[in-house]
């Protein structure tokens, strides 16, 4: 594993083969440079000017061509082509905590296409394997290939804008179920504020008929009060009735 110190952020090389184990120092971020190993690239001319299109088609672009899983997207435009990447999720978030480091710790996450793809020079990774750039494409090589090759260095790396924000959950629902899940939860939102504006507006109807009926027949202000006259007069009203029985019969 590769860090650069002389960063506000520390910049490391994630590579899966690297079996070292990252500490943080408090408060510490790191910008994380993923490994090719780690996602899948393609470069391609289409006929459509806006990325936003694009990633559209990238599910479809890249089915032929991954083994199954849960997988994220990514695109940019250089020059008169489109850099497309495929990658998931769940292992890099597997492969981050299996270096000891937090979700929390991670200040950006970036391809190593988009940061090297201007190398001159091949650049060791490993003791086994490098890196060099092909037709545009960041390639990974048996180190043994190459006559010529530097040890990868991060000092001089200025991380370009390309970004990805790794989803905790993507492995879990895809996008599109995501996006089904909110339309119905909005949906449900909105016929329970429907329901409790009616409930609120019948709720004001009670009470005026209420507030009319206690000013129509002078009842007092709380239904506490009004139970209690009602029970005194009820009482009243049973010794009435016994008294009237008794005359009667006399």
């Amino acid at each position: 594993m590769f860090t650069n110190f002389k960063r506000s952020s520390r910049l490391v090389f994630l590579d899966p083969d690297d079996r070292e184990i990252l500490t943080c120092e408090k408060g510490e971020k790191l910008a994380l440079i993923l490994s090719v190993k780690i996602y899948w690239v393609k470069k391609i001319s289409l006929p459509l000017s806006s990325v936003r299109e694009v990633k559209k088609l990238l599910p479809s672009i890249f089915e032929d061509s991954l083994p199954e899983g849960h997988y994220s997207y990514y695109a940019y435009k250089d020059e008169e082509e489109f850099i497309l990447f495929a990658y998931e999720d769940k292992k890099i978030l597997d492969l981050i905590s299996s270096k000891g480091i937090s979700s929390a710790d991670i200040a950006s996450v970036h391809f190593a296409q988009c940061e090297f793809a201007h190398i001159e020079v091949p650049m060791s990774i490993n003791e086994d394997e490098s890196i060099y750039v092909k037709d545009g494409l960041l390639l990974l090589v048996p180190s043994d290939w190459l006559e010529v090759k530097q040890e990868l260095k991060l000092d001089d790396i200025k991380l370009s804008k390309h970004s990805i924000k790794l989803q905790q959950f993507g492995h879990i629902v895809d996008n599109n179920s995501l996006y089904k899940i909110a339309a119905g939860m909005v949906v449900l939102i909105l016929i329970l504020l429907v329901e409790i504006f009616v409930a609120n507006a019948k709720y004001e109807e009670i009470v005026q008929k209420k507030e009319a009926l206690f000013s129509k027949y002078g009842l007092q202000a709380t239904m506490i009060q009004n139970r209690s006259t009602h029970s005194k007069y009820s009482k009243i009203h049973k010794r009435q009735t016994k008294l009237r029985e008794a005359i009667a019969l006399f």
